[in-house]
This record gives structure tokens, C-alpha cells and sequence, in this order.
């Protein structure tokens, strides 16, 4: 009995062990956190700045229930400046070439490896995501999609003719992006990277309760060299800071990953404009994913084309006339 009782303790001190070395690495137990400095602030117009009105918010870590840092939550007052940044922008990115946005993804590629330990961190505190999983996949995701939109960067035709038509796609304007808390890297990337190469600007609206990666992300951008209001970052909540970027009538396009309600209220405040929306459901997006299983060099041309206005231009007996979609 005293043989077998031991024997049951060693199994029991075994396992607590194995353990306490999965809590570790799933950072349930006390670790350093990665410092904040500018979770208070948004990136608006190349700077970090106070939110117009101050109201905090605590972001919770739900693998340890404790909160991990605060941010500010955005007004309408703040999407007014970051969008009115992003259109000033746009005049001159718009007009920047291949090469110029090929140098800026590769900067912004260079800064995002050196900063990729404190990205899986902060997706880590954010989301209470396992360390080994924010490293692998979640920050992993960030970079794969980068380098996807600079390989199909660089081969993609701007321009073809089809008959007497020649078809030119044109950077659609400023696009106003809102992200889920799930896979917050993995969404922020896959929009932000397609709009750089297109000669975008834009606004991002991360997840309130998932918003530092992204915090992360903007620093990274910022290191990196993006021409200031090219992209900006305010944080806050859907039914203030998404309903003003989302019918902010100088925003060209939206698009929004999350619940179907959010999506829903999205396409119906747009309804009447002819803005575009591409509204991808969280459910509805894995589930394609599984389904398709495309790779993702067939999956950035679409993007591509989502953020490129068509304008066609064609001549009849050379007359020179132009048509603009």
C-alpha cells in the first residue's frame, strides 16, 4: 500500500510538473509583459496622439482573467481626423509606382521580422493565445501575407487590353478597415498589405478587446517608413468609432470581418451610397477556407482587384474617349 500510494504521488508530482510547463508556455503564469507605450495614444497622420475625448478601456488577457493594459476608446471627432489624414494621403500614394511600394512592403517586412517576438506577445496577452500558437500561426500569418502581396505585386498587370478597350485599375481611395479579436494579425495583415500595394490609404478599427497587435503593427509601420496618413489607427468600439468610419462619406470602401449583426448594420448604412463593402463572417470565412483550400497567390489577386477602381479607357478610331467605372 505504502509501495502503490507512492507510486501514485510520483505519477501526481509527473504530471503537475508537465503541467505547470504548459501553463508556462501558454502564459498562465507570471511572466513579463511586453510594454504598452502607446496603447493610449492613436496613429493618426505619421504620429501618435491623444484621443479627442479620454476614455479609457481595460484589455483583458482571458487566459489569466487579468488586465494587461489600457486603451483609449475613439470618437467620431477622431475617424474625422484619421480619415481626413488618409485622403490628403492618397493624392500622392496613389500615384507612387510598383517599385516604390515594392520597397515600402520589403521595409515593412524587414521591421516586422525584427519586431516578430513582441507581435506574438501582445496576440498572446490580447487573446490568451498559447505563445507556441501566436508565434507560429498568428504572428506567421501576419508575415505569410505580406510576402503574398509583394510576389503577386510584383507580376500583377495594372493594365491589359481586351479588343479596342484598354483597362486600367486605379487605387480605389481611402479604405476604412474594422478586424475581429480572433485572428487579429491574420485579418489586420491581410487587408492593410493589399492596400499598400495598391496605393491605398486607409483607417483600421482593430477588436476593442484585441487591440494590441495592432498597436504593434502600427509601430511596425511607422519604423518602416509609411508616408505619414497613408495608414492610421484610431481604437474604439463598433456602435461609435465603426458606425462613423463605416458611413463616413469620404471613405471609398469598407471591409469588415466579424459577426453577422456587425456586418449587417454595415452593408445597411451603405446601402445608399455606392461605397463598396466586402463583409467576410468569421464562420463564413473559415469555413471557406477549409472548403477551398486555395492558395493564397490565388487569393491576392482577388484582393487586389477589390481595392482597385476599373477605369476603362478605350478609343474608337483613336478619338481619345474615356470612361471612368
Amino acid at each position: 500500500m505504502v509501495r502503490s500510494a507512492a507510486i501514485r504521488l510520483d505519477c501526481v508530482a509527473f504530471l503537475m510538473s508537465q503541467f505547470s510547463g504548459l501553463m508556462l508556455q501558454i502564459g498562465l503564469t507570471a511572466k513579463k509583459e511586453l510594454e504598452m507605450k502607446n496603447s493610449m495614444n492613436f496613429y493618426i497622420d505619421g504620429e501618435w496622439c491623444a484621443p479627442a475625448t479620454p476614455k479609457k478601456l481595460g484589455v483583458v488577457n482571458p487566459a489569466t482573467e487579468e488586465v494587461v493594459a489600457e486603451i483609449s476608446l475613439g470618437s467620431k471627432l477622431d475617424v474625422d481626423r484619421a480619415v481626413a489624414a488618409a485622403r490628403r494621403a492618397f493624392a500622392d500614394f496613389s500615384q507612387t509606382s510598383r517599385k516604390d511600394r515594392l520597397a515600402l512592403l520589403d521595409r515593412v517586412m524587414e521591421v516586422y521580422m525584427k519586431r516578430y517576438d513582441d507581435v506574438a506577445q501582445a496576440i498572446t496577452m490580447e487573446m490568451g493565445a498559447p505563445m507556441a500558437l501566436s508565434k507560429s500561426a498568428q504572428a506567421g500569418s501576419g508575415i505569410a501575407h505580406l510576402k503574398t502581396v509583394r510576389d503577386v505585386l510584383e507580376r500583377y498587370e495594372f493594365e491589359e487590353k481586351r479588343g479596342q478597350t484598354r483597362i486600367r485599375k486605379e487605387a480605389i481611395g481611402v479604405c476604412g478597415f474594422i478586424t475581429p479579436w480572433n485572428w487579429p494579425m491574420n485579418q489586420v495583415a491581410c487587408k492593410v498589405g493589399p492596400a499598400l500595394a495598391t496605393g491605398c490609404t486607409m483607417v483600421l478599427k482593430p477588436s476593442e478587446i484585441a487591440p494590441l497587435s495592432s498597436i504593434v503593427f502600427a509601430e511596425i509601420l511607422d519604423e518602416a517608413g509609411v508616408p505619414k496618413g497613408v495608414f492610421n489607427l484610431v481604437n474604439g468600439d463598433g456602435p461609435t468609432v465603426g458606425q462613423a468610419l463605416s458611413s463616413h462619406p469620404d471613405v471609398d470602401m469598407m471591409s469588415f470581418t466579424g459577426s453577422t449583426v456587425g456586418g449587417a448594420c454595415i452593408i445597411l448604412v451603405n446601402r445608399a451610397t455606392r461605397r463598396r463593402v466586402c463583409w467576410c463572417p468569421q464562420r463564413c470565412m473559415m469555413r471557406q477556407w477549409k472548403s477551398l483550400r486555395q492558395p493564397l497567390q490565388r487569393c491576392f489577386p482577388v484582393i487586389l482587384m477589390t481595392l482597385t477602381l476599373i477605369s476603362a479607357r478605350w478609343s474608337a478610331n483613336d478619338n481619345g474617349r474615356k470612361f471612368k467605372a
